[in-house]
């Protein structure tokens, strides 16, 4: 026993070479959680453990291993450790990151932090040497177990990348929930929506992850579905009786917008959902935030009427995240985009601190008959800026966003620290590393990919180029 303790002697750091403050012992607390792990993609199978750690406790700390730990008892990273870091502290569940955390879990750190808890999923984590990585914390009584999100990993995603395969794709969201679409007889098609539905029920909730939080809408479109209906349209110029609005039915009730909040509306595919556009979402609050102090948002008796009124003092901006369905994605990026379907990216998105709301299947191209028709739009217009970032989207015969350029609500944010971190950018590197994400695959049990299934993905890829090259040439025609 003394020889397991004093590798845990050895980790612990000095006073002031702590990652993250407190630099002095905290005291220790049953509500204060730690959670550790990874974290490579912040997909909902990391989000799901999150949030069922916050609901046991009122902070949660987030250990996050070293890229080099990692390296030696797993495998490769495909996100940087600060890609990680910030993408993990954009989770509203999240009181605060901790990098450079022990690979194996040691109760000087946790008890550093005052976590008297540590949480994780009901599988096993093992080392290097194959042993479990919480036998501490397992010993001392201070390990809780909670539910795996099934159907999710780092390892599937990584395959869907080398394989390029489609059967994740959802071609209606709605009809899924309904039990209407997907595989299996009719019971078990209603048992799964059913599942789904609970499951994003409880990734719309705000920071205690217990009460009501983001709200999730789903857009109906005003035609069938198709891809002639994907091309850029504005309803400003020349305006025209087809031009109807389509209709949105509200999913998940939350936290809705004040009437003094400015209504933002951002969209995109938010594919492989990452730093990029996380950092994204945040310069825009960030910007709101700006503006709001500049009309006195948060003056003293300003935040007292606000808590007063609403119960809570919301902040300036009311942002509504616009996510395209898997069909328009792959219409114009072609191989096997979007990587990760739609409802999985949903709920990558609702546990992001700087998502207020979330409308499905919204179209590629929105236009001013759809943006004042969005939810909290109705009756005052169109929403009060519209943003956009970099994109990897091939160009298009029509700016998606002349409308809103022609409104005057339209604000481009071009550069940013994580600007070149995209769904194509996670792919490319996972190409370039192949035979080291190959044999992590390997010890995760999943069959060798080899050099054909490289092939293949750069074949695809170019084929993809070829497509959305001839497709732009024919909107160009038709525009």
């Amino acid at each position: 026993m003394a020889s397991e303790q004093n590798p845990e002697a050895a980790e612990i750091p000095n006073p002031g070479d702590w990652p993250v403050d407190p630099q002095e012992d905290a005291p220790l607390s049953d509500d204060r959680i730690w959670v550790d792990g990874c974290f490579d993609f912040q997909h909902h199978g990391h989000a799901g453990a999150m949030l069922q750690a916050r609901q046991l406790g009122s902070e949660l700390w987030v250990g996050i291993h070293s890229d080099e730990d990692i390296l030696e008892h797993k495998g490769p990273t495909v996100m940087t450790l600060d890609e990680r870091v910030f993408a993990t502290e954009a989770c509203r569940w999240v009181t605060k990151a901790v990098p450079y955390a022990p690979y194996v879990t040691t109760l000087p750190w946790i008890t550093h932090y005052g976590c008297k808890y540590v949480v994780h999923g009901d599988d096993i984590t093992s080392d290097s040497s194959g042993e479990d990585c919480y036998r501490f914390v397992k010993a001392a009584g201070r390990f809780k177990v909670v539910k795996r999100t099934p159907g999710i990993s780092t390892t599937e995603l990584v395959g869907r990348m080398l394989l390029c395969t489609k059967t994740h794709f959802i071609k209606n969201l709605e009809a899924v929930l309904n039990g209407e679409e997907g595989s299996g007889n009719e019971q078990e098609r209603k048992t799964t929506g059913a599942e789904m539905r609970s499951r994003i029920q409880s990734y719309a909730t705000d920071e205690s992850g217990h009460a009501p939080g983001p709200e999730v809408y789903l857009w109906t479109p005003p035609y069938e579905r198709n891809p002639s209906h994907l091309l850029p349209v504005s309803t400003l110029d020349p305006p025209s009786p087809d031009h109807k609005p389509g209709s949105f039915f509200r999913l998940i009730e939350g936290r809705s917008a004040q009437p003094d909040q400015r209504i933002i509306y951002v969209d995109g595919g938010w594919d492989l959902f990452s730093c990029g556009h996380i950092e994204f979402l945040h310069l825009i609050t960030e910007h709101e935030t700006y503006l709001g102090h500049q009309h006195g948002w948060d003056e003293a008796h300003r935040a007292e009427e606000r808590v007063a009124k609403a119960g809570w003092d919301y902040p300036p901006c009311f942002v509504i995240v616009g996510v395209h369905d898997d069909e328009v994605i792959n219409y114009w990026k072609g191989v096997n985009y979007p990587i990760m379907n739609v409802y999985e990216r949903l709920l990558c998105l609702l546990p992001c601190r700087y998502v207020h709301a979330v409308a499905v299947s919204a179209p590629f191209m929105p236009n001013h008959v759809y943006l004042s028709s969005l939810p909290y739009c109705k009756g005052r217009g169109p929403p009060d800026m519209v943003y956009h970032g970099p994109t990897g989207f091939t160009p298009l015969p029509q700016d998606p966003y002349t409308d809103a350029k022609k409104l005057g609500i339209f604000r481009q944010i071009d550069s940013h620290e994580f600007a070149d971190v995209n769904a194509a950018s996670i792919v490319e590197r996972i190409l370039k590393s192949r035979a080291m994400y190959e044999e992590r695959q390997r010890v995760k049990g999943v069959k060798g990919l080899g050099e054909e299934a490289v092939r293949r993905r750069e074949e695809e890829e170019r084929m993809a180029e070829e497509l959305r090259e001839k497709r732009l040439q024919e909107a160009k025609e038709q525009s």
